[in-house]
Parts: C-alpha cells; sequence; structure tokens
C-alpha cells in the first residue's frame, strides 16, 4: 500500500473516533440511563417477590395460629384478628364461617352468603362460599334456592362445577328423582377435572343407586 492511501486510511479512521467520541458525549447518558433502568427494575422486581414471598408466609403462618385455639369462638376471634388484603379476606372470611358451624348454624350462613355476594372477593372464594352455604344449610334452604344456585355453579366453565354436580344429584335423590340424579353422575363421571376423591365417591353411589359405570 502507498504512503498516501495509508495516509488517507489512518485519517479516516481518526475522523470515525472523534465521530464516535461525539456521540458517545452527546447520546451516552442515554445508555447509561438505559443501564440504570434495568439494572433498577431488576432490584425492584426481586424485591417485590421476596415481599410477596414474606407476606404470604407471614399471612399463612397466623391462620395456623388462629387454627390452632381449641374453641371454635376463639379460632374465629383469632381469625378476626389477621391483618388480610385482596384475596386474603375472602379465605379468612370462609374460614371463619366454617368455624361458626360449630357454634352457630344461623351465623354461619349469613356469613357463606356475605363471602358469596362480596363482589370484591375472587369469583372461586365467592363461589365456594355459596356451594357451602348451600351443603351446611341443607333442608334448612328451599329446594328451589338450592336448585337454582347450583344450576348456576354447575354450568361449564365454573370452577366449582365438579362439585356443584355432585351436589345437584343429591338435590334430585331428595326428591325422589333417581334417574336424574344417575344421569347428573354419569355426565359428572365423564368429566375431566373430577378428583379422585370426588370419582370414587360419585361412582359408588351410582353402583348403589343400580346405575351403570
Amino acid at each position: 500500500m502507498s504512503n498516501p492511501d495509508s495516509f488517507i486510511n489512518e485519517v479516516t479512521e481518526e475522523l470515525r473516533r472523534d465521530r464516535l467520541m461525539g456521540y458517545l458525549r452527546r447520546y451516552g447518558w442515554i445508555a447509561v440511563l438505559a443501564v440504570m433502568l434495568i439494572v433498577g427494575g431488576t432490584a425492584w422486581n426481586e424485591w417485590r417477590k421476596a415481599s410477596e414471598q414474606a407476606s404470604a408466609e407471614a399471612f399463612g403462618d397466623a391462620v395456623l395460629a388462629a387454627l390452632e385455639h381449641d374453641a371454635p369462638s376463639d379460632r374465629v376471634e383469632a381469625l378476626a384478628q389477621i391483618e388480610v388484603s385482596g384475596a386474603q379476606a375472602g379465605l379468612v372470611q370462609l374460614l371463619s364461617a366454617g368455624e361458626l358451624l360449630e357454634t352457630d348454624r344461623e351465623a354461619a350462613l349469613a356469613a357463606f352468603n356475605q363471602a358469596a355476594e362480596d363482589t370484591s372477593l375472587p369469583d372461586a372464594y365467592r363461589q365456594l362460599a355459596a356451594l357451602k352455604r348451600v351443603i351446611a344449610g341443607g333442608a334448612e334452604l328451599p329446594i328451589s334456592e338450592r336448585e337454582a344456585l347450583l344450576e348456576r355453579l354447575s354450568q361449564p366453565g365454573q370452577p366449582m362445577r365438579p362439585l356443584a354436580l355432585e351436589q345437584l344429584a343429591l338435590l334430585q335423590l331428595e326428591q325422589g328423582n333417581r334417574e336424574t340424579a344417575i344421569e347428573i353422575m354419569t355426565d359428572l363421571l365423564s368429566q375431566s377435572d373430577v378428583t379422585d376423591s370426588l370419582r370414587r365417591r360419585v361412582t359408588q353411589l351410582v353402583v348403589a343407586l343400580g346405575g351403570e359405570v
């Protein structure tokens, strides 16, 4: 390569370096800010996850400690003292209502109904509260009310569908509708989201009623 060519190349490289340094001086702060945002965002995300985990563990410990009391009234009182937020409130409501069943059935049914109608709770909690109210209330609740509620809970896609179908079949048996009950339970056994314990329970009942599994 001739000296003129070498000189031109050196000048070109120097111009490139000068241009690059100019860009860095002018826009380098953007890269620094981007790095800071990435590092800060990662740190905040890890802190949030750790805080959520610590909060969940503290809530779980508080619930377990409340349920260790001997008397149902003491357990209800201890549950009421737990600081809750979001879905935790629904879980505490359901646990408290369950404890009340041992001492005050009417208050328990009212608590289940209150949780079922509380629109601030997750839908799964509300449906579970409604289902537990039907089960706990039994014959104390009008058949038409129980049937209407179970029909709604047993619609496809509902989280309580399998358990609601079981209760709907039992309600049909209560009214003497044996064939309808067997039909409902046979349909239940064909569902993919049925737990093993529920499947065994329903299968035994179908067989006892003379149905085919």
